[in-house]
């Protein structure tokens, strides 16, 4: 997410808010920020921009307390992130955010479902940079992959 908010513009309102709820919720107040992003959810739903739908589902899918919720905030998320076009299209969203699904679909006893998003994440990992976020991207994949497979011995 963050090489995308570089790309948009700093005085960006949407985002703002966004970060505000954000930076509540790492602060350990989850239902505030899930109360504000939220509202803004509502208001940006039908026409806001994709990457601002996509950021939103995303952050809103770390607020929810049922593994169900956030499966569907992560699936609003990749569909969001289906929709972006040209410079705000980074590929880089697309492992975690297939990842993020694969985790949800196992939470919820979809091993099959799981695995094949792992897989799109896997696919789509050359997208990511040699940096701190594509190396932590990588070990998720990596460790979701060990815990799929440790699965498939039971």
């Amino acid at each position: 997410m963050a090489e995308a908010r570089q790309q948009a513009p700093e005085d960006d309102a949407v985002l703002t808010r966004i970060g505000q709820a954000v930076m509540l919720h790492r602060g350990g107040d989850r239902e505030e920020a899930r109360n504000r992003l939220a509202a803004l959810w509502r208001e940006i739903e039908r026409d806001g921009a994709p990457f601002h739908r996509c950021a939103l589902a995303h952050y809103l899918a770390d607020t929810q307390d049922d593994p169900l919720d956030e499966l569907i905030w992560d699936l609003r998320a990749l569909a969001a992130a289906d929709a972006l076009t040209g410079a705000l299209a980074p590929r880089a969203f697309f492992p975690s955010l297939h990842l993020n699904v694969a985790a949800g679909y196992l939470r919820l006893g979809q091993e099959k479902a799981a695995r094949d998003q792992l897989a799109l994440a896997r696919a789509a990992a050359g997208a990511l940079g040699d940096d701190p976020y594509g190396d932590g991207v990588r070990a998720a994949i990596l460790r979701l992959t060990l815990v799929l497979e440790g699965a498939a011995e039971d």
